[in-house]
């Protein structure tokens, strides 16, 4: 009886880390379309809520180990689906009797180039990063679970800065400015890195990963 409630619980963590993990990248992208002013500089709204989805991963690795690359995989299908449908309900005609309703094109018709390049990002860096995450426990150790984190994200964090602005903006603006916008990326990331590693603590180890410290400290 121990045993299954223990399962329940740790079911019950995959479930709520995985949802949370998908839930902030669809926020951040919805987020990621007004531009606000955030310590004097110009960044999108998404940025208060996507560096955090690295560290999310990171959690969602822990209780699901390598299983984690579908999550991200899948919360990019569902980013994609989620644009292509904004952009679907924005062109379908409106009732005439309710009006025009022209704010719901204007703000989440989505710009293709930079929602692609947001999800290409998105899955090249957070596979990276699950890769560093692997061979950090696996080969280096299992214990300052905090240092998986920052190892992790100290690799995925610039490569997903760099990625999505070249991608979204190279091309339309000079390469100085392009820099300025990855180095603010980078430094907002980091900081939200600094902020979430504790969270690496609030979820249990899955299964898989337990056996695999077990065989290795054996």
């Amino acid at each position: 009886m121990a045993r299954t409630g223990g399962s329940g619980r740790s079911n019950a963590s995959s479930i709520l880390t995985v949802s949370g993990y998908v839930g902030a990248q669809l926020l951040a992208d919805i987020g990621s379309l007004r531009i606000i002013s955030l310590g004097g500089l110009a960044v999108d709204a998404g940025t208060l809520v996507y560096p955090f989805t690295f560290t999310l991963r990171d959690m969602v690795h822990k209780v699901v180990g390598v299983r984690g690359r579908t999550v991200v995989l899948a919360a990019a299908g569902l980013n994609l689906a989620m644009a292509a449908y904004f952009q679907l309900v924005a062109r379908l005609p409106v009732a005439p009797e309710v009006g025009p309703q022209a704010d719901f094109a204007a703000v989440l018709a989505p710009v293709w180039r930079i929602v692609l390049a947001s999800i290409l990002a998105e899955v090249i860096s957070e596979l990276t990063d699950t890769e560093i995450y692997r061979l950090w426990v696996e080969r280096f150790t299992r214990r300052r679970q905090w240092a998986r984190v920052l190892v992790s994200n100290s690799v995925s964090v610039p490569l997903d800065s760099l990625i999505f602005v070249v991608a979204a903006f190279g091309g339309t603006m000079p390469g100085t400015v392009l820099g300025e916008i990855v180095l603010a990326n980078i430094a907002i990331k980091a900081v939200a890195t600094l902020l979430s590693m504790p969270w690496i603590y609030l979820v249990p180890e899955s299964g898989d990963e337990a056996e695999a410290g077990q065989l290795a400290a054996g």
